[in-house]
């Protein structure tokens, strides 16, 4: 895949000595902003009442790490369960790698959060309070007036309220809305750790809202840069046809091409590039500049698509194939995710019943001719409700159990350490032999868990 190196514009975020050109796209209208600004509404709302609705008893997502306890959608997993992240995270990437090599960045362009809050909200903000990209530009400019500072001074307020508000959402999944609301309410100090987590992500967001932006695409994140090894020329992307479109001219000026060279797809574009250069590493999907570009064609009684979503096999003219061998290798490794992913969540149990030596005592004891193990049974309820244990030892005629705590109510995520004894006459059962505890939830048999017994070695 080729990738053009980006010639300086006027709306570039880079000036021609390599420093920073803070950006003002201009604002556009038509169907894929439009897409954009239904698919920022629906993600917004799914992110902030995702604290408040609650599923089973508990808010849809409430990633409590302070107690090791996480709930999602309806499900319950502890500390125990963390293994499961590798298949949901290697999930997510995954997924990301076949969506990029289909469709390109379309994920930066309609539901990344950093795309969503920047341009669902702080932008828009923005444009109500210091006009259109040229009034902007205009009043920047200009000396400090009445009218300049109350307008940047009132943005600046509101971004740092939304900030605030931003990173007490983001509080709230870790800590819940009623302890994220006391918190609030007592002083800082009484809980420092959350106040601290929650001004310094306030002041990180805020930074990156209010002044660093696009810079966190082009600098900060990997993934523009990693689009060259997950694309091909068959992927779809946003792209200028150029042999539709050169040599550019005005309207009426003879042999040229349909693009009038009016740069409306560089001053729309959120990073400042030049769709016309190519794809580049800056472009990060969110078809502004096919908005705007249409429209201009439209004024112009041309056909649209100048500037549109196709293959760089496409705008060559060329056949683009949808089924290729990369495709073919992601849907093998796919489904063999699936399955493994399956076969892990089929094994993971409701509960957890681990049978292990009684800590700080001795292998056995031999008292008065009958021989003493000691173990413990570490129980475990991973359901988000109050769940009856009942432990109680395989019938042996050799053999005598002791559990200290027979029957056990646990609630919610809540664990108990039982200690088991079993005990026989000395000589009646060999080292090496095993007992066995039947484990029992809500009356049902779900666990019977070997003992392996000591006893003393006669020669």
């Amino acid at each position: 895949m080729t990738v053009h190196l980006r010639v300086y514009n006027k709306a570039s975020s880079l000036r021609s000595d390599g420093s920073r050109n803070y950006v003002h796209p201009a604002d556009v209208r038509g169907r894929f902003d439009r897409m954009r600004n239904v698919a920022f509404a629906c993600l917004t709302v799914l992110l902030a009442s995702l604290p408040f609705v609650h599923v089973g008893g508990h808010p849809a997502v409430f990633l409590d790490v302070q107690h090791r306890r996480f709930y999602l959608l309806g499900a319950t997993f502890n500390a125990q369960d963390l293994w499961l992240m590798f298949f949901l995270l290697t999930g997510i990437g995954f997924s990301l790698i076949l969506v990029t090599t289909l469709w390109g960045r379309i994920w930066c362009g309609y539901a990344c959060p950093q795309t969503v809050f920047l341009e669902g909200l702080f932008r828009p903000i923005e444009r109500l309070l210091e006009g259109p990209r040229s009034e902007r530009l205009r009043r920047n400019a200009a000396p400090l007036t009445f009218d300049k500072l109350w307008r940047k001074t009132l943005k600046q307020l509101i971004y740092v309220a939304l900030a605030f508000a931003i990173a007490h959402l983001i509080t709230a999944y870790f800590v819940s809305l009623p302890a994220l609301y006391e918190m609030v309410r007592e002083r800082p100090s009484d809980h420092p750790e959350a106040f601290a987590w929650a001004a310094t992500l306030t002041a990180i967001l805020y930074f990156n809202f209010a002044w660093f932006r696009e810079q966190l695409c082009l600098v900060i994140c990997p993934y523009g840069r990693l689009q060259s090894v997950l694309t091909d020329r068959d992927t779809t992307v946003i792209g200028y046809d150029e042999k539709r479109g050169e040599p550019r001219g005005k309207k009426n000026k003879a042999g040229a091409g349909d693009c009038v060279d009016c740069s409306r797809c560089v001053v729309v574009c959120p990073t400042g590039i030049d769709i016309r250069n190519g794809l580049q590493i800056d472009c990060i999907g969110c078809a502004r500049c096919i908005d705007a570009c249409d429209e201009v064609m439209v004024k112009l009684g041309r056909p649209t698509g100048l500037v549109r979503y196709d293959s760089q096999k496409g705008l060559a003219g060329e056949q683009r194939r949808v089924w290729r061998p990369r495709i073919a290798l992601y849907a093998a490794l796919g489904v063999i995710g699936c399955i493994a992913a399956g076969l892990a969540l089929g094994q993971r149990t409701s509960f957890e019943a681990n049978l292990l030596r009684l800590r700080d005592a001795p292998p056995f004891v031999l008292d008065q001719g009958r021989v003493r193990n000691a173990f413990e049974v570490h129980l475990v309820n991973k359901q988000s409700r109050d769940v009856v244990f009942e432990l109680s030892g395989k019938p042996d005629q050799r053999l005598r159990y002791t559990v200290s705590m027979p029957r056990i109510v646990l609630s919610e995520l809540r664990d108990q350490r039982v200690p088991v004894f079993v005990d026989f006459a000395d000589g009646a059962v060999g080292s090496g032999e095993r007992a066995q505890l039947e484990v029992r939830v809500e009356g049902q048999l779900v666990r019977t868990l070997p003992m392996p017994l000591l006893a003393p070695v006669r020669r």
